[in-house]
């Protein structure tokens, strides 16, 4: 054997039994600085961070914006100058200022101040067809604000950062993307116009409202905050009550620039408690599902969860079985999609992402922290690299065993990576908490939608209405999202979904002119006296039974919002979804009309759950409470006027029928019955028979038979205006 040969076997000896290399001790400072360094490192040559890396497609303006900021945690921290941070920053916010701005399909970066969700990288334009993001350029915008507050030197570099940045925030049409609800958009194509959708509910788009509710130059009105907070669905989920939102991301974003501890809007002054600590409970939340574990995945432990937007591992499959042999397995899992768990929402195939705990350590380092140490010890080699963590990892997901481990993600994704570091920093030290605190527009926006207390001080809750702002006819509006979405819950096991329409509440397709709400749930005129609305009480069929809070709305409850409808007779709606196994009343209407004195559970829970609304909102005229329903809904309306005949003025059966030998329990009820002759669902004779029983008595009852329709009679008859004119004109007497 040669001398190098020898030398050869004796370093592959020594190689091969050397224990395998320990990983890294887990530390904050070591996973910041190294996720600080893939915004820093992978920048772009127009300064711009990349969606994703090592996969490199375009850039992504949100991420543009996590870098921003994720510049002054590198500086303070100390992992570069705050000279290199500035400059890095100037030439970032120069290029997003001079980048091409119009109506162009192509060729261009944004349009009236926004920018496009998806920049190439060689020009920094708009990649392929996506489109002009509302909350993208939100999130760059909150980005730059934070420079513009934390580069206040006075030198040539700070002070072009400053201009620059405030010209950038200045620019922004948000009153552009206003529609008729108040609500912002969520985005335009230079082709298609605006995207059939709006920002509305607890979604991670809260800094979009505050950012547009401070603007000097194109804000919109102050009541947007309430149209925006109208559709929150509270609810008590793994024994946490808060407003639900699935994806962890939804409770972390906008509290990576905004320090919500100690200030309340309306909505949370009513609930006693500030965001920050609903997203410490939504945390708690997540976790406590992942612990419970459901889907009976691989990996969930008590110090290894979280569930929300990430990578998935159903693209492997993509690239790695071309012939779709691993069925199974493509159909269990998925790629990138919004994973999380609420009351309302579950999206859980195994797929476990770091930025969950990571994004939220300030609301519960107890859980968060270890969280991070346990994945980073657990599986540093696959999961932890050059920057940090990578994005998601699934150790249920082999491929049809071609992955004995698990699946790991080889990206680390930029809207991912931010949270980890900024958030992280927060905890440390309240670093861009301070720092946005300090900026004017951060705080007029909080100011005009009613927040008060703590930092922001007492006299912050004074609204300044600012001017009248005309929503853009080009926006798209859906009715659907007038109705707040909420859940009756009497315990764990018994609970029933509904929508709830309150009128005038800032929303300019259903608000009452020239009337606003107090904090005591009165509305009053504009000479402050209270003026009282009537209420109608809406019970779907048996085809929109479920748990989604929504299908109940898809047959005629939308007529009570439309504009000239509305206009004429503003209500409250209360719209609620009865479970599929069950029914309003205790038959299927289609074989029989039998009344029973014992209620159906979702019966007895809408009784309280009407009670309720009464109760709470002072607003509703009792003496004008109608109920209507169509189907199994109609034979709902029927059982529950047998119930509680003295809460209502009116009622109006569609395609239901009731019980005749019970008619004498209604009789004092104004009743207008509609059927379809040829109804093959619900026999016109259920109808019938409850009509004659209550003419007999000489109740005051009208019957509608539509001689040429079958069972779908709902548009025929809610689009009436001279049925609703009836209905409203009803009063307890």
């Amino acid at each position: 054997m040669s001398r190098f040969q020898l030398l050869l076997y004796l370093f592959f000896s020594i190689a091969f039994t050397l224990p395998a290399q320990s990983p890294a001790p887990f530390s904050t400072d070591d996973l910041q600085r190294r996720t600080f360094l893939f915004f820093w490192e992978q920048a772009d040559s127009n300064a711009q961070i990349p969606d994703r890396w090592p996969t490199r497609a375009f850039s992504s303006v949100a991420a543009t914006g996590f870098g921003l900021s994720g510049y002054i945690v590198g500086a303070e921290r100390g992992w570069v100058t705050r000279e290199q941070a500035a400059e890095r920053v100037l030439r970032t916010v120069r290029v997003l200022l001079e980048l091409p701005q119009s109506d162009a399909a192509a060729g261009v970066s944004g349009y009236r101040g926004f920018f496009y969700h998806f920049l190439d990288h060689k020009h920094a334009h708009r990649f392929k067809d996506v489109e002009l993001s509302s909350i993208d350029s939100g999130l760059l915008l909150a980005g730059v604000l934070s420079c513009q507050t934390y580069f206040d030197r006075n030198n040539p570099v700070e002070k072009a950062i400053r201009e620059t940045t405030d010209a950038l925030y200045r620019r922004v049409e948000w009153s552009w993307m206003l529609n008729a609800n108040n609500r912002l958009s969520m985005g335009w194509r230079p082709d298609r116009g605006f995207i059939q959708a709006e920002w509305f509910g607890y979604t991670e788009a809260m800094i979009l409202y505050v950012l547009a509710l401070g603007s000097p130059t194109h804000t919109i009105p102050a009541e947007s905050w309430d149209s925006w907070c109208q559709n929150y669905f509270w609810d008590e989920f793994q024994g946490q009550p808060h407003i639900n939102f699935g994806p962890l991301f939804g409770h972390q974003y906008s509290h990576i620039w905004l320090d919500f501890r100690g200030i309340q809007d309306r909505y949370m002054r009513a609930k006693g408690i500030d965001y920050f600590e609903n997203s410490r409970r939504a945390t708690l939340a997540n976790r406590a599902y992942c612990l419970q574990n459901p889907g009976k995945f691989k990996g969930y432990t008590d110090n290894i969860w979280g569930l929300t937007a990430c990578d998935g591992p159903a693209d492997f499959l993509a690239k790695n079985d071309p012939q779709h042999r691993c069925h199974e397995d493509r159909q269990r899992f998925h790629g990138y999609s919004a994973r999380g768990a609420a009351s309302d929402y579950m999206e859980d195939d195994g797929t476990i992402a770091p930025t969950a705990a990571g994004g939220s350590v300030p609301f519960a380092p107890e859980v968060c922290l270890p969280a991070l140490e346990a994945m980073w010890n657990t599986h540093y080699d696959s999961l932890v690299g050059q920057y940090g963590f990578k994005d998601a990892f699934n150790p249920s997901f082999t491929a049809c065993g071609k992955l004995p481990g698990g699946w790991f993600d080889t990206d680390y994704l930029g809207i991912d990576q931010g949270p980890i570091l900024l958030m992280l920093e927060n905890y440390r030290s309240g670093l861009i908490w301070d720092i946005m605190k300090q900026n004017p527009y951060i705080r007029k926006g909080l100011q005009r939608a009613g927040f008060e207390g703590g930092w922001l001080g007492k006299s912050a809750g004074i609204r300044t209405p600012g001017p009248a702002v005309p929503p853009n006819p080009e926006v798209p509006s859906n009715p659907l999202f007038f109705f707040e979405r909420a859940t009756y819950r009497e315990s764990e096991s018994a609970a029933l979904p509904y929508r709830f329409l309150r009128p005038a509440d800032g929303l300019a397709s259903n608000a009452v002119p020239d009337h606003t709400w107090d904090d005591k749930n009165q509305l009053l005129d504009s000479q402050g006296k209270p003026k009282k609305l009537p209420l109608v009480v809406f019970l779907h069929g048996s085809g929109e039974r479920g748990h989604d809070n929504e299908a109940q709305l898809r047959n005629g409850a939308l007529a009570f919002t439309e504009p000239e409808n509305f206009s004429q007779n503003p209500c409250f709606v209360l719209a609620p979804q009865c479970p599929v196994n069950d029914r309003w009343s205790g038959v299927d209407i289609r074989t029989a009309a039998t009344w029973s004195e014992a209620p159906t559970e979702s019966m007895r829970l809408l009784i309280q759950l009407i009670e309720k609304i009464r109760n709470e909102n002072p607003a509703i005229d009792r003496d004008r409470i109608y109920l209507t329903g169509l189907s199994m809904g109609g034979a709902g309306t029927f059982d529950l006027l047998m119930r509680r005949p003295e809460w209502f003025a009116a009622a109006m059966p569609l395609c239901g029928g009731g019980d005749p030998r019970f008619a004498e329990k209604i009789k004092n009820v104004p009743m207008w019955v509609f059927h379809g002759r040829r109804d093959d669902v619900v026999p016109i004779h259920r109808s019938q028979a409850i009509v004659q029983a209550l003419e007999k008595i000489k109740a005051p009852v009208r019957f509608s038979e539509y001689a040429t329709l079958g069972h779908g009679i709902w548009q025929e008859t809610y689009y009436n205006p001279a049925v609703l004119q009836w209905l409203f004109a009803q009063r307890k007497h």
